[in-house]
């Protein structure tokens, strides 16, 4: 192989990995992109009653208001209240925390246990309060 032959195809093995690196990750994107909801679709579900809505923060952070209709589970409490969570194809579970991080992380375990139907909302109370949107005071 002359030197030429040699960069050409070094330069084209370095071409076609970039290449399926890009397309790795928009197919890593378009799987998280099918996890969750947005925070409007969230609402407009709770609101009409298409989805079971978790939230999934501690008590503390329940106690600075809620969305109304919210079903309240802690994260942590989430093992041993699994039967309080629909696995209905037919009923989707929307789970929301302040900022996303435990809801993602309990669709998560939820997947591995089973739970087909299940999405996290993008922003958290943290944006929905931010919207001004409407909190209760939980029960």
């Amino acid at each position: 192989m002359t030197t030429y032959t040699k960069f050409s195809f070094t330069r084209r093995v370095a071409l076609l990995a970039l290449g399926l690196s890009v397309v790795t990750v928009g197919c890593s994107q378009e799987l998280a992109a099918a996890d969750s909801v947005t925070l409007e679709f969230a609402r407009n579900a709770l609101t009409t009653g298409q989805a079971t809505f978790i939230d999934v923060r501690e008590p503390q952070e329940h106690a600075t208001g809620v969305a109304a209709g919210a079903q309240l589970l802690p994260m942590r409490q989430l093992e041993s209240r699994l039967g309080e969570i629909p696995n209905d194809l037919k009923q989707p579970v929307l789970l929301i925390c302040n900022t996303q991080n435990r809801s993602s992380a309990t669709l998560r375990f939820l997947r591995d246990k089973g739970y087909a139907n299940v999405r996290f909302v993008q922003g958290g109370m943290s944006e929905w309060s931010q919207r001004g949107w409407p909190l209760v005071k939980p029960l």
